[in-house]
């Protein structure tokens, strides 16, 4: 009875050992994904403003691609960020009623923890929605990078030796001139500061959506 006890014991311990390094593997996967994605966006601003500011030949609507480009990009990692937010759980679960136990073991603490984690492992699904991840990746990075490339853009379309070489203003007389070089192809200059502000505020009401 002693030899089978130890036996199951081992055999316990031996899954448990697999479980922990299935999840960290696929923890590692993850974060990966999370690195190369973040990355991404800091790259793509930057080629954006130096193509943008280093001659006044480029178009002020380089920034304003720039911004799109950026919301689409944090789309993407929202979702990502959703499969993250399942294995980070997955992994905390280990550390608080495993880890936790034998570094500091608590009598009857969460016993049946292992139960949990298999119904969860069988039936996955998100713990946070879309919008949520969105605010999220979109307050503790994206909104900084936002931010620049609309400084940015302020300054091309309010600097007139930003935009012709032969200027040799620094900076419009008005606003009005500002919003008049703001146009875009066959868009007024009102129409394309209105979407800059649009995009910002829709940016912002994200930002502050309750977490």
């Amino acid at each position: 009875i002693q030899a089978l006890g130890d036996t199951l014991a081992a055999t316990q311990s031996r899954n448990t050992l697999l479980a922990t390094q299935a999840l960290q593997h696929d923890a590692d996967f993850v974060l990966g994904g999370m690195m190369l994605a973040r990355r991404t966006p800091d790259t793509v601003a930057a080629a954006m403003l130096s193509v943008s500011l280093s001659t006044p030949s480029s178009h002020h609507g380089v920034l304003i691609s720039a911004m799109l480009i950026i919301l689409v990009l944090l789309w993407i990692e929202a979702r990502r960020y959703r499969f993250f937010d399942v294995y980070r759980s997955r992994v905390r679960q280990f550390e608080r009623h495993y880890f936790a136990q034998i570094f500091s073991p608590q009598p009857d603490f969460a016993s049946n923890w292992l139960l949990i984690l298999g119904e969860i492992l069988r039936s996955p699904k998100f713990l946070i929605t879309r919008r949520i991840a969105f605010a999220r990746r979109l307050q503790r990075n994206y909104i900084h990078i936002l931010l620049i490339l609309l400084l940015a853009w302020i300054l091309k379309i309010s600097t007139p030796n930003l935009q012709d070489e032969d200027s040799h203003r620094e900076f419009t007389a008005s606003v009005l001139e500002a919003v008049n070089d703001a146009a875009l192809g066959p868009l007024p200059g009102y129409v394309v500061v209105g979407f800059v502000a649009t995009l910002c505020g829709s940016s912002r009401r994200c930002r502050g959506y309750k977490r």
